[in-house]
């Protein structure tokens, strides 16, 4: 029996007795190293586990997962919220379509998507009970709106994907400005038509939408400075003056300075709150990197990349038939595996055949973290439609059928990116950042 097949089926069989990740990844690339036919050196181990950890970009995720929760107990995502609220409370489904536009404000300072689930819904949901929308709907635009937050920069799964694929971080998080956006108009769109059917209209104690109220909102008051966080987070990565790490402690510094001077709303309990929730991802995070990139390079040294290759290009040359089954694939795989996962056990042997075929790395990349916020909805793992339906009272047999004109919704964007990559590869390369 091969190394490959050897490490295939001990990873298998870890997963099926439900393993943790990184456990499973360590023991299938030992147990191939010890029995396999590869005659490569059991100091592989500790060698590739410290190569994987031992990587600066890293440092970026826990600092804008904990300078999100200083934003979020600064205050500064009610204050995005409100300002959403002026632009569409009061249209059908104006709370829903709410919801979602401050998820995407939200994205752009957090880069979770179960994160952004909490922090928005946590608000919003109980306002659109409130207000006579159904717990379903409710909690299926919350959890629905929360899938922006890994596509929306800064996004941890991109960053994760470009030190997987050696690429550039601000190339990956350039390529998600427009399917982003253009993913959040979709969904927004899906609340409104939603909404509409069902009687669902805006909130009533909201006035009318007023220009000179928006503004003096907007540029004249406290909000300013919440709307300016991801200007100033983005902006010091697209100008230049600031790696997508040294854009993260900015990220904190900022959300310091609003928190404690401006807004006047955070404590020493919420420091420690932060700080501990920064290092629970951040361990998360390194001991999978770690243990994967253990298990890449026994793949990459028995040549796996090429096999799969080959065998792909018996079946068809066509690069977008291939992106086509890799979805599939990913669609099945997001049901029982979250995208960290998947992303770590993938990206190594698809990436080699992706380039193989031609295909942008970066336009690849977009559509692997798309598919993969398709995933936070998709049970029995569905991470989002979890968190939302705690904060709505709902069952997750009830949220997981709400949020089906968003799975449909989303698998659309997911097609019109596949056949019109210019979506995703388009403003990287007029910004110097393409492949």
């Amino acid at each position: 029996m091969s190394t490959i097949q050897i490490a295939l089926i001990t990873l298998a069989v870890m997963l099926l007795l439900g393993m943790p990740i990184f456990m499973t990844l360590v023991i299938a690339a030992t147990v191939s190293l010890l029995f396999g036919a590869s005659g490569l050196p059991l100091s592989l181990v500790h060698n590739a586990l410290f190569e994987g950890i031992n990587i600066f970009t890293l440092l970026a995720i826990p600092c804008f997962v904990v300078a999100g929760a200083l934003m979020e107990y600064g205050n500064i995502t009610n204050q995005i919220i409100n300002i959403a609220k002026m632009i569409c409370g009061r249209a059908y489904g104006g709370l829903g379509i709410t919801t979602i536009l401050a998820c995407t404000f939200f994205a752009a300072i957090s880069g979770s998507g179960p994160g952004t689930v909490a922090a928005v819904g946590t608000l919003m949901v109980p306002a659109m009970v409130k207000n006579g929308y159904s717990r379903d709907y409710a909690a299926a635009a919350a959890s629905s709106g929360g899938t922006i937050g890994i596509m929306i920069p800064p996004s941890n799964p991109m960053i994760i994907y470009a030190i997987l694929g050696n690429l550039s971080v601000t190339a990956m998080f350039t390529a998600g400005f427009l399917p982003g956006f253009f993913v959040a108009a979709c969904m927004m769109s899906t609340a409104y038509f939603i909404a509409r059917r069902k009687g669902f209209k805006g909130d009533a104690d909201m006035p009318p939408f007023d220009l000179k109220t928006f503004i003096r909102v907007c540029f004249f008051s406290k909000s300013f400075f919440s709307m300016m966080t991801p200007v100033i987070i983005l902006g010091s990565i697209y100008s230049g003056y600031a790696t997508p790490v040294e854009a993260s402690v900015v990220a904190i510094m900022y959300a310091l300075f609003v928190g404690f001077v401006v807004n006047r709303s955070l404590r020493p309990k919420h420091l420690y709150a932060a700080l501990l929730e920064g290092v629970m991802t951040c361990g998360t995070v390194i001991i999978i990197v770690g243990s994967s990139t253990l298990f890449g390079k026994i793949l990459t040294y028995e040549q796996a990349p090429l096999m799969l290759a080959n065998a792909i290009f018996q079946f068809t040359h066509n690069p977008t038939v291939v992106l086509l089954m890799i979805i599939a694939l990913l669609y099945l795989l997001g049901m029982f595996m979250e995208t960290l996962s998947t992303l770590i056990i993938l990206v190594p042997v698809l990436l080699p055949v992706i380039i193989q075929l031609g295909i942008d790395p970066i336009h690849f990349g977009v559509i692997l973290v798309l598919t993969n916020e398709t995933a936070l909805l998709t049970p029995p793992l569905g991470v989002n439609i979890f968190v939302s339906s705690r904060i709505a009272g709902i069952s997750v047999e009830r949220n997981a059928l709400a949020v089906l004109p968003y799975v449909a919704t989303l698998t659309f964007c997911v097609l019109t990116i596949t056949f019109f990559p210019a979506i995703a590869t388009w403003l990287p390369k007029v910004l110097g950042y393409g492949v």
